[in-house]
């Protein structure tokens, strides 16, 4: 099965000013994202034209261009601002590469706040949709809080009552695994997200990812702990 690689880079974001091209370990951050779409078509025997630069932006496409990702695409932008959705976004993206004649099955979405993704990451995610078609495959990581263990809510007296289950696990082991979305790898089935939004998708299925690649930039203390990551894992870096 083919996939459609679209790699989301909008400019204009706030938590970190420039994030899409700022240098990450000296190099840009979508650049990562780029080398693990490079690898996947190599491994696939796809053409560059599976990769989509979803981005509304002239320098952050020269930036892209630079690491051999295509950019005659632009986002519009409509779809560019802080409110626009990512279905939108990928829904046009995807009918602009069927207008350019682009053969694809899927929507392979790789977000560039997840740098520590590996191509391995990314082919296991792709075989767990290729082998169940699923509404959408999507990476996890294990959840830092637990609903039946250690995750409370506000009852209407103001207390706090345990989130799921009746509270009387003493061993977060006995608890059942909770996961969270880390963000790294999304593919979806293009049928599925032309119906629905991505949160109604009756059938999403979990590819675990180790929390040490699980990092997704949001803040500037979490582009620090990536810094450390990436130089401790290359020191050349």
């Amino acid at each position: 099965m083919k996939p459609l690689i679209i790699i989301p880079a909008r400019s204009g974001s706030k938590g970190i000013p420039g994030k899409n091209i700022k240098p990450l370990a000296g190099k840009p951050l979508i650049a990562y994202s780029i080398d693990t779409a490079h690898e996947i078509c190599r491994r696939r025997g796809l053409q560059p034209s599976h990769i989509l630069v979803s981005t509304d932006s002239e320098e952050i496409a020269s930036v892209a261009e630079t690491y051999g990702a295509p950019t005659i695409y632009r986002r519009p932008p409509e779809l560019a601002t802080d409110t626009a959705g990512s279905r939108e976004m990928m829904l046009h993206a995807a009918e602009w590469a069927q207008s350019q004649g682009v053969d694809f099955d899927y929507i392979l979405l790789l977000q560039p706040t997840s740098p520590l993704r590996t191509a391995d990451d990314t082919e296991q995610c792709m075989r767990l949709y290729e082998s169940e078609l699923p509404d959408m495959a999507v990476t996890v990581r294990e959840a830092s809080a637990n609903p039946y263990y250690n995750c409370f809510e506000t009852a209407p007296d103001g207390s706090l009552q345990i989130s799921k289950g009746d509270g009387m696990l003493t061993r977060r082991q006995d608890a059942p695994h909770a996961w969270e979305f880390n963000g790294a790898v999304y593919a979806i089935n293009p049928k599925s997200l032309a119906a629905m939004p991505m949160g109604r998708f009756p059938r999403r299925i979990p590819s675990e990812m180790p929390p040490e690649r699980s990092i997704d930039l949001d803040t500037p203390l979490d582009w620090e702990i990536a810094e450390v990551v990436i130089r401790s894992i290359n020191p050349q870096n």
